[in-house]
């Protein structure tokens, strides 16, 4: 079947999990004392020069507020559990802590050396790209339209924030770089991987043609 509709409860326990280390982390990080979390829970270079290396990891599932974990937690539970069902908890693991790990470490040449990391957000870009090439037409409720098409608008707008310097406290060459990683698993993953992109284009493609009717045709009868 070409078009398929995500089951929610198919091969969710890996990414439930997360869901529950990043809530847990984060309310932990929002309770504690700052100097904890700068030294002991947050991913910068000072912490990585000084042998905290742990922080790569613990980073990721700490969040800045609230509003920053229950969105990247929207983002996790849809393209996590999706990329479980299409491959497996094992693959779903290695693209979330490669992509948040790495993209951590290329990240620092891009941002001040005083720069504090934290968030889930580019792992979650890893798994973005990964079900892109895998499972593009996999319908997602939560979000309203495919997943292919959430992946490709998702980096467009990184991609624009960072072509234009959009000044902001999120780091969006990260999720960029955590985006990239993503691809060659993708790849290696998926044997239809180029059939896939296609479908993803040509749902960003449709989608725009959709917005432009909407917004010449229909709207105007409102107005």
């Amino acid at each position: 079947m070409l078009f398929s509709v995500s089951d929610p409860f198919l091969g969710m326990r890996v990414t439930t999990v997360l869901i529950l280390l990043c809530f847990l982390a984060s309310l932990y990080a929002w309770t504690v004392n700052p100097v904890t979390v700068q030294n002991d829970l947050v991913f910068s270079l000072s912490n990585l020069l000084a042998g905290r290396v742990w922080t790569v990891v613990t980073a990721i599932f700490v969040h800045a507020n609230l509003l920053h974990l229950v969105g990247n937690m929207i983002f996790l539970y849809v393209f996590g559990s999706t990329l479980e069902g299409v491959a497996d908890s094992k693959r779903m693991l290695l693209a979330f802590f490669l992509g948040g790990i790495v993209s951590f470490l290329l990240s620092l040449p891009f941002f001040p050396s005083d720069a504090t990391f934290v968030g889930a957000s580019a792992a979650i870009f890893t798994l973005t790209a990964v079900v892109m090439l895998m499972k593009p037409l996999r319908f997602s409720f939560l979000l309203l339209m495919p997943v292919g098409l959430v992946a490709v608008l998702y980096f467009l707008y990184n991609a624009a924030a960072v072509y234009y310097h959009l000044q902001s406290d999120v780091a969006y060459v990260s999720h960029i770089i955590g985006f990239s990683l993503g691809l060659p698993l993708g790849i290696a993953w998926s044997p239809q991987w180029k059939r896939n992109l296609l479908v993803s284009i040509g749902l960003l493609a449709a989608y725009f043609v959709l917005l432009y009717l909407i917004t010449t045709y229909v709207l105007p009868l409102f107005l």
